[in-house]
């Protein structure tokens, strides 16, 4: 067992080494983590005769056949066999060899026979029991672990208490993180007709550990035997990868396919391991949203940079001290839920990038153009053509 698990690591070892050399020789590439949940002795959920770590294995090793359809993408995997991966190692992948994306498929499971379809999960504090139960059994395979207690700092995923303080590192790509499972839980209901419970917040581990945009995906239930047989068939194991991978080609498309100056830009913030969101908390007056739409509208008929500076969960009144000193700071909102606030606003793309590094120079490390039409986000590429 011993010897065993030491080829293992070293083997793993092994692969990290040939994929950052890779990395290194073919910087341009649009490099996505794809994680297969549990694996080797943590079979996951078990429902029907179906059994998640395999379905979730079949399915992500899929997925790479349709990303090739983008030259430009490497996949890196987590596991590409029947191995148990410590929970803390797979976003340490992504986080080693700076990855634009980490996606992790899953697939659920409740007591009940009922419940059916997909869902998608960002990094959050629970919303709902529902959300917490399924936190709980995400998070269950540190127990699994040796030394888990000093591994994951306390973190006890039985324990409501250090879910809900476990909070968000890297809260500046959580917008670009629902704007993925967006993409994905919209590809699962147009082009599969399969029932979306939509996209949702929770504590887990894996995600909140990812330094770059993140999502879970919860392919469906397996406790629902239907549900279960199209997930544990060929053909549908298939359709859900190919689905999945055209969310994301297509998330690369909006945020990634611009000019060489800004692909530099957004490899750049890569490296960054602290937030820029961590700001003053208060309460945003609703004459401030009031004049922030003002804005928008009066912007609305050109195309109008702007830096985007960071996301949050909290309103955060629109005064230079809570932004490191930054004037002509602006809200918008995805929901009412999700907070952006963006710095500046030009038509001219030159000043624009002068503005982003202002911005940096200010401790928003991590910031980035954003750009809009007609009130619409639009992607850097479309702004400057």
């Amino acid at each position: 067992m011993k010897i065993s698990k030491e080829i293992n690591v070293k083997f793993l070892f092994i692969i990290l080494f040939f994929s950052l050399n890779i990395i290194s020789q073919s910087s341009r590439n649009f490099v996505i983590i794809l994680d297969a949940g549990h694996g080797g002795k943590d079979p996951g959920n078990a429902y029907n005769g179906f059994v998640e770590k395999d379905i979730a294995l079949k399915t992500t090793l899929k997925v790479e056949k349709y990303l090739q359809r983008d030259r430009d993408i490497q996949v890196i995997y987590t596991r590409k066999k029947d191995v148990f991966i410590e929970l803390r190692e797979r976003p340490k992948v992504a986080n080693n060899i700076d990855a634009n994306l980490f996606i992790s498929i899953h697939c659920n499971s409740v007591s009940n026979a009922t419940p059916y379809g997909t869902e998608t999960f960002v990094m959050g504090l629970a919303r709902s029991n529902t959300n917490f139960e399924i936190a709980k059994k995400e998070n269950s395979v540190i127990l699994l672990e040796k030394n888990y207690k000093k591994s994951y700092k306390g973190f006890d995923p039985n324990k409501p208490e250090t879910l809900i303080g476990l909070k968000i590192m890297q809260e500046e790509y959580l917008n670009r993180s629902i704007s993925l499972a967006s993409k994905i839980e919209k590809n699962f209901t147009s082009k599969l007709n399969r029932k979306s419970r939509g996209i949702k917040q929770m504590p887990l581990w894996v995600l909140d550990a990812a330094y770059m945009p993140s999502v879970l995906i919860e392919l469906g239930f397996l406790s629902n035997k239907g549900e279960g047989l199209y997930l544990n068939s060929e053909s549908g194991q298939e359709k859900m990868a190919e689905t999945i991978a055209g969310a994301i080609i297509s998330y690369k498309k909006q945020y990634f396919e611009i000019d060489s100056d800004e692909s530099v830009l957004e490899r750049s913030t890569k490296n960054q391991r602290k937030d820029s969101s961590i700001i003053l908390k208060n309460k945003t007056s609703e004459q401030t949203v009031s004049a922030q739409k003002k804005t928008v509208d009066k912007e609305s008929s050109e195309v109008v940079f702007k830096v985007q500076i960071a996301t949050s969960k909290k309103s955060i009144k629109l005064v230079p001290v809570n932004f490191k000193g930054l004037k002509n700071v602006s809200l918008s909102t995805e929901n009412g839920i999700f907070f952006k606030y963006n710095y500046s606003s030009t038509s001219e793309y030159t000043e624009a990038k002068q503005n982003l590094e202002i911005a940096k120079s200010k401790g928003f490390s991590s910031a980035y153009l954003v750009a809009f039409k007609n009130g619409e986000r639009i992607s850097i590429k479309e702004a400057v053509k």
